[in-house]
Formats: structure tokens, sequence, C-alpha cells
């Protein structure tokens, strides 16, 4: 039997606290300690899964295989950086930094170290998306709406790093182009950052995303569609929900084809937990983490891009 990977994560609060409670659970792997400044907050979450609590990184006792880092993001470069030069396997939560430079400076120690960074875009472990990955998709046009109300989990970034970084990634990942262009438009309601944001990114291989983002809405919708020259593809990421419509061979009137459906409902599953399970494999088995620094480099660049452009509109 292998030996347990030994684990810890670096903040403590509404996404680390999963991240604690899961490698709890798993087997093979030993939580040595949950570390966060709130001292009072780490001794909670530590006495629940049975581990140590500690305020500081230097506290970690013994050589550490893998961390989860859920610290705000300014932090998350010092942090990310310093356990990857002592050798540990870290997966860092979205976005990768706060800036284009913390990005790939990050990316460069993981090449220079020989280290292994995963960066936490858990829309990509949502079975939906797994899905629409196999179809190998081309698409010319798609539209995403991102929709929840305020959770002030994120309150120290702007909608795109919160949210609209999600669709982003899952969207350079699928077209597999540069873009061209970026146009936008945002209005601040609740905060003094961007609250709702919409970007038209135009790729250089002519496919164009309109995306839309908004963390101000009563309900949440997370849906994406997407269209190719011989399909429809409508995803719903919150309720697990694929549809793809096709041309079919047959005509519904003369010079119009026929159209097929398909329907999809997947299980209800811990993306999270995907995400920590895909992260473990890539350091037991050498391989490569499912979303590498350099996605997240990506990701954060156009995020950023599209941030500067905004310039938020004030609702009276």
């Amino acid at each position: 039997m292998s030996k347990p990977l030994r684990v810890a994560v670096i903040g403590v609060g509404r996404m680390g606290r999963h991240h604690a409670r899961i490698y709890s659970e798993l087997p093979d792997v030993e939580l040595v300690a949950v570390i966060d400044a709130d001292v009072g907050r780490a001794q909670e979450i530590a006495t629940v899964y049975g581990c140590q609590a500690l305020r500081d990184v230097s506290d970690l006792p013994g050589p550490i295989d893998a961390v989860s880092v859920a610290v705000p993001t300014v932090h998350h470069r010092s942090v990310a950086e310093a356990l990857l030069r002592a050798g540990a396997a870290v997966l860092l939560e979205k976005p990768l930094a706060d800036t284009v430079a913390g990005g790939r400076a990050l990316v460069e120690v993981v090449r220079a170290c020989d280290g292994l960074l995963q960066v936490g875009h858990t829309e990509r472990f949502n079975p939906v998306v797994t899905a629409v990955d196999r179809m190998k998709v081309q698409p010319k046009f798609i539209e995403t709406h991102r929709i929840s109300p305020f959770t002030f989990r994120s309150a120290d970034i702007g909608v795109v790093l919160d949210m609209m970084i999600h669709d982003i990634d899952i969207i350079q990942n699928m077209v597999g182009a540069d873009i061209d262009k970026i146009d936008v438009n945002g209005v601040s309601v609740l905060t003094d950052d961007v609250d709702i944001a919409n970007a038209r990114l135009q790729f250089e291989n002519g496919c164009v995303a309109n995306v839309t983002a908004s963390r101000v809405s009563m309900n949440g919708q997370r849906k994406m569609r997407i269209f190719q020259h011989d399909a429809y593809i409508s995803i719903d990421f919150q309720d697990k929900v694929l549809s793809v419509h096709r041309k079919g061979e047959k005509e519904m009137f003369p010079g119009i084809p026929e159209i097929t459906s398909e329907e999809s409902i997947f299980e209800s599953s811990d993306a999270i937990k995907a995400e920590i399970e895909a992260f473990l494999k890539a350091i037991r088995e050498g391989g490569k983490p499912p979303v590498t620094g350099e996605d997240g480099r990506r990701a954060l660049s156009t995020a950023l891009r599209i941030t500067e452009q905004l310039v938020p509109q004030r609702v009276a």
C-alpha cells in the first residue's frame, strides 16, 4: 500500500472548509493541518476533522505533499510560490493571481521547480462540461449567463474575477484560439466594483462569445449555449442538463433540414471532490493536472483585460 499523502489547507473560509472536509474523508490521505489567520476558525475546523490548527504556513510540521490554498486573491502568488519552492504540490483557488505578472510568475516557478500546480476552476469538473469536452465541439458562437445572489465570499474582487472567469476558462479551452478583440459593459450595484458585466469576445478563428455575469440576482442561473455549423448545444451547469439539437438527414420543408434532439441529465456530483481527486491523482501518477497553471494564467489574463476595460456605472 502506498504511503498516505500528507496534506494541508490554507484558508478555511467558505471554500477552504470544503477542501478540509473532503481531504478528511478520502482514503490514503492524511489531513495534517488547517491554517488560517483567524485562529478560532482554524481551531473550529481542526476539531471537526481531527487535525492541527495553525496560524502560519511556517508552523507546518514536517514535509507536506499537497496543499489547498483558499486565501484572499491578493495573497495567492506569495503563498503558492513559497509552497511550490518548498516542494509541495498546490491546488490554488481561482483566480490564479491578482495580476497578470503575478500569474506569469507562478507559471514560471512551476517550470523552474518542476512542480505541480492545479488551479481551482471547479466548473471544469461538472459532469456536463466533461460530456461536452468529449464531443469535441467546434463553436462559431457562444452565449453564457452566470447569475447569482451576492454571497459576500468574494467581495475583494469584481464579478469578472469572481464568476465570469469560470466561463472564460471553459470557452477558451473549448475554442482553442487567441482572442482578437474584446468589448465590455459593466454596472456597479452593491459594491464599488463591477457587479454585473457583459463581454463580447472575438477570437482569431472567427468564433464569438457573448458572456454575461451578475451577482445581484434573486435567483441563480448558469447556462451556456453553443452554436456550430451542424448543431445547437445547450448546457445547464446548475441542473446538469445537456441538450443537443442537430441537423438530421431528412427535410422538414424543402431546403430546411429536420432537427433531431437529445437530452442528457446527469446526477448531482461534488465538483470540488472531483477536482481534489484529480489533483491527488496527478501527484501520485506524476501526470499533468486537468487545469494547469498555464490554463489559469490564460483565463486570468482575459479576465483582467475585461476588467481593465470596464468603467462601472453606478445604479442610482
